[in-house]
This record gives C-alpha cells, structure tokens and sequence, in this order.
C-alpha cells in the first residue's frame, strides 16, 4: 500500500477543479490506499462552513467531504498561514484538521510516497 497526499490549493466551486480532485481522492482510497488531504492557500475555503453555492448554481461539495470518513480519510491537513491569510480558524472548518505551520509542509509532503497537486 502506498501514501498518497493531495494537496488543494484552489477554492470550492472554481469550475471543475473540485469535484474533479475529490473523485480522484475517492478512487484512490476505494482501492485501499492510504489518503491525506493538505488545505493550502485559497483550498482552505473547501472546507469552511455555511456555504450555500446553490445560489450560485453550482454543486454542493461539503457532502462528498462529509463521506471522506466512509473512505477512511481521515487524515486531513491545513496550513495555519493560509487560514490566518484569509481570516480563518481551524473552528471555521466543517471537519477537523491537523494545522501545522508553514515550516512543517515540507516534512509533511515527504512522509507520503505520492505527493498530487492539481
């Protein structure tokens, strides 16, 4: 079994991009991989709560992160810069994560054997 760590660095509804990289992050963990998720930059909004895209007419992501547990992903990271960056705490998120400072991101992307960033 291999690591596997994908880094979200865009926010939520920024077309395709999204839910393109959660169904990549579900295969992978339906094959029994072990799968992390690191929130940096504007991909922190993934996860911030009381969103309401359906009145922009896009699709509501926060159910697909909501069955990332189903998958046993459970192992989510942000980076606690870039939700100081942008007004966040790791409270404002709908699932927990582990923040980490950005001094630790390189010693977190080198324990995995697969790094993807989209």
């Amino acid at each position: 079994m291999k690591s596997y760590l994908f880094v979200l660095q865009k926010p939520p509804h920024s077309g395709a991009y999204a839910q393109e990289m959660l169904d990549i992050i579900l295969t992978t963990a339906a094959f029994d991989q072990a799968v992390s998720i690191l929130l940096l930059d504007d991909g922190v909004f993934q996860l911030k709560k009381g969103q309401r895209p359906e009145i922009a007419g896009m699709k509501d992501t926060a159910a697909i992160f909501n069955a990332l547990e189903i998958y046993d992903v459970n192992d989510i990271y942000t980076e606690l810069e870039s939700l100081q960056e942008r007004g966040l705490t790791p409270d404002d998120l709908s699932l927990p994560v582990q923040a980490l400072h950005r001094k630790e991101i390189a010693g977190l992307m080198q324990r995995f054997d697969v790094v993807f960033s989209g």
